[in-house]
């Protein structure tokens, strides 16, 4: 029998649902447990991590929206993946995490041999966590670290922490998403952004919506697109105070270079993952500069094979 997929969203999880995750896990029979914004005791959350720990097939965790609420969740969570070794995907928006729980994760991140997608979003977090996530992300030419890392709505870090984070994105040789948005970013911030972007030779998606941009930071990142090649080929900058004409430039400069990738290279195969990612605040509009937000739907077992990718989530 092939992995399985349990998607859980919102609800209270009675002592028959945790035991049969548990036994699913220990079975190696999941591949994708989502438990968005669930009810479970610290009892019941401490049995999922011990079968978490041991599992094999797992490959993502999604507990957003406040699962991981204290201190010693954080604690049974950093337990379980100083054990596990197939977990690639893990999504904890909307934790209260602070600094300090991300101290308390940081050891089991930093030497889990296969995460590479890390959700972080609303979890506020400061320029201490920051200091942490820069370790994931190791030099080029290092250890594996992380492709995909979302900091959205964290306005506790400073301009002095995600300079910090943006040096270690342009040292990174494999950063591919990085999403920001509603952060105070400002326009000083987003220049240090664009000396990123310039320098990886990764970075594909960059999500700056809602993050205090003007027109000056828009003239820049143009100037960047136009004139230095990169690898980017998303960059979201809706609920900004940037003019249309400026951001379908930078569109059109995008799609541009896209095109002439797919000529030269052909259109390579890509890995269908699981979107764990929280919706924008605000329903994004169907303009090619902006990334379309992920949909908020009831989560559900589903039990067909999975082969080498995740199961797309099911709108209900």
């Amino acid at each position: 029998m092939l992995p399985s997929s349990i998607q859980i969203s919102g609800e209270p999880l009675s002592g028959a649902e945790v035991r049969d995750i548990c036994r699913g896990l220990r079975d190696n029979a999941v591949r994708l447990l989502s438990l968005r914004g669930c009810r479970l005791c610290d009892r019941d959350f401490g049995r999922i991590c011990r079968a978490l720990a041991g599992a094999t097939s797992l490959a993502q965790l999604n507990l957003n929206l406040g699962v991981v609420s204290s201190p010693s969740r954080i604690k049974q969570l950093a337990e379980a993946l100083r054990t596990n070794r197939s977990i690639q995907s893990l999504f904890l928006h909307g934790s209260p995490l602070t600094d300090a729980g991300l101290a308390l994760l940081n050891p089991a991140l930093a030497l889990h041999p296969a995460l590479v997608a890390l959700d972080l979003g609303d979890c506020m977090l400061g320029d201490e966590a920051i200091n942490l996530i820069c370790g994931l992300l190791p030099p080029d030419g290092a250890k594996s670290g992380l492709k995909e890392l979302t900091l959205s709505a964290n306005p506790g870090i400073t301009p002095k922490g995600w300079s910090r984070l943006a040096i270690a994105v342009a040292h990174s040789s494999q950063v591919r998403v990085l999403n920001l948005d509603y952060n105070p970013l400002g326009d000083h911030v987003a220049g240090m952004l664009a000396v990123a972007v310039a320098s990886s030779r990764t970075l594909e998606v960059l999500d700056l919506e809602g993050t205090g941009l003007t027109n000056q930071s828009a003239q820049t990142l143009l100037d960047m697109v136009e004139n230095y090649p990169t690898a980017l080929r998303s960059l979201v900058l809706a609920e900004n105070s940037i003019s249309p004409e400026l951001q379908q430039q930078i569109c059109d400069l995008l799609s541009e270079g896209e095109e002439e990738e797919e000529v030269i290279g052909g259109a390579g195969d890509t890995q269908e993952w699981e979107r764990g990612r929280e919706p924008a605040a605000h329903q994004r509009s169907s303009t090619s500069w902006m990334c379309s937000s992920d949909p908020s739907s009831h989560m559900v077992l589903m039990t067909s094979g999975l082969g080498d990718s995740l199961l797309a989530e099911t709108e209900m």
